[in-house]
């Protein structure tokens, strides 16, 4: 708070106190505003739900009563005695900061706002007053955000500065070190030590056939996993178990081996790979080929999408043409677990990064390659693009088996399972087995199957 720069790039850790040092920042601001009649300052985030959460009620509570004139539910505005207002705005749409001069603002989770927001919107508006800014957040790879940064740093324009902090110098060692244990090495990077990580390249980094390969136990009496991606070429579905991995085992102090606490993870015992014309029951009628004989639990995971473009529009969606597939063949052993909209991209990418290493290298993720030949094959050769404008930035080039099982990692663990396929692409929770067990999601068709 104290640098005399007109515009602040501020990168930090997740939960390190630059929203709350923001807040402040904008009500001393405007109630200590001079030399206008209506001094104007804004706090935006990437939509305006978001910005509604992060700063209105907390801008209400910390202004006193006798200090406000007029506060503004339906448009987010606080007036103030001394004429000055502060406004909560959302940069969907960034258009929404134009119109009107202002004195100075937040741009919240910069990295999240659309790339030509500051220059085509937020900065030729503050030029009337000659505003200031902070903008700040947590990086979110190499995007404008990141631009931004270096040109703070640059030393080579007066107005500009950069300041940046990890989570740990703010929050209790504990949480920090919990964090790093559960995600994976370069989003604990980004998120906790505000590194701005290059994900391009590889989608699944962490993969190493040498150490995430080898036999793998099926159980048939265990609940079994399949994880659909309706795809018309490929059409593809991994199958997982839950089980002991072989040879890994969880971490001591210092990252050793505690050899009588093996690791439950997920394996990767099975695959369907259809290269041409295939459709949703061809690859039903390959998994009953495959797994007709199962005795225990089969739980589908799948696309919210049901195959919009894929196979069944005049015989019903992709989920009724499972269920009439693998009913008669599993009874009521069958249930569906499917998101009422797909995640990002990138929380798939995240997840499944997660399960293959964690922070504090532990491997919760293993295939069965003689099995699942084709997503070894995904994991080592799905690539990344270039991180866009929008929150999904990590998106593979292509669909995969890798895809589907992502599935599985990014469910809510708060959804049930349901003896029925979902209907009108909502979340199928309704009626669940006894004790169902919550599931995560990670790769598309993967993302949908790891529990």
């Amino acid at each position: 708070m104290a640098s005399a720069a007109r515009f602040r790039v501020v990168p930090a850790g997740r939960r390190s106190g630059k929203t709350e040092s923001a807040k402040r920042k904008l009500v001393i601001e405007s109630l200590g505003a001079k030399g206008w009649a209506d001094p104007r300052f804004f706090a935006a985030a990437p939509t305006r739900d978001q910005a509604k959460a992060i700063y209105w009620s907390d801008l209400k509570a910390m202004i006193p009563p006798a200090l406000k004139v007029e506060t503004r539910e339906s448009d987010l505005v606080i007036r103030m005695v001394n004429g000055a207002e502060i406004w909560v705005i959302g940069m969907d749409k960034p258009e929404r900061i134009e119109g009107r001069p202002w004195n100075g603002g937040i741009l919240d989770e910069f990295a999240n706002m659309k790339a030509g927001a500051w220059g085509e919107n937020v900065r030729p508006a503050l030029s009337d007053r000659k505003g200031w800014c902070w903008l700040i957040g947590v990086p979110e790879g190499r995007n404008h955000y990141y631009d931004l940064w270096h040109y703070a740093r640059g030393a080579t324009d007066p107005e500009w500065d950069g300041f940046t902090w990890k989570s740990a110098d703010i929050l209790d060692p504990g949480e920090v070190e919990a964090a790093r244990r559960q995600l994976d090495p370069l989003v604990y990077q980004q998120e906790y030590e505000a590194s701005f990580v290059n994900f391009e390249g590889r989608a699944y980094y962490p993969f190493q056939e040498a150490t995430h390969c080898a036999p793998l136990a099926y159980n048939d009496r265990a609940p079994l996993n399949f994880c659909f991606d309706f795809n018309v070429e490929p059409g593809v579905c991994a199958v997982t178990q839950e089980q002991v991995l072989p040879g890994q085992y969880e971490r001591g102090p210092g990252g050793a081996m505690l050899l009588d606490k093996p690791i439950i993870g997920t394996g990767t015992i099975g695959e369907v790979h259809i290269p041409r014309n295939s459709n949703t029951p061809a690859v039903c009628r390959k998994l009953i080929e495959d797994w007709k004989n199962h005795q225990g639990p089969v739980r589908c995971y799948g696309d919210a999408t049901g195959g919009a473009r894929g196979t069944a529009k005049v015989q019903g969606s992709d989920w009724d043409l499972i269920k009439a597939e693998l009913r008669p063949v599993f009874g009521e052993r069958l249930s569906f677990r499917v998101p009422a909209a797909n995640p990002a991209e990138r929380a798939r990418v995240n997840a499944m990064n997660t399960r293959l290493l964690t922070g504090d290298g532990v491997i919760r993720l293993m295939v069965d390659p003689a099995r699942a030949p084709n997503v070894v094959k995904d994991l080592e050769g799905v690539r990344t693009l270039a991180a866009g404008p929008e929150r999904s930035t990590r998106r593979p080039r292509r669909r995969s088996p890798t895809s589907a099982t992502a599935w599985a990692t990014t469910s809510r663990p708060s959804s049930r399972w349901s003896s029925a396929p979902p209907s009108s692409h909502r979340c199928a929770c309704s009626t669940a087995p006894p004790n169902p067990k919550p599931a995560r999601f990670a790769s598309r068709a993967f993302c949908f199957g790891i529990p």
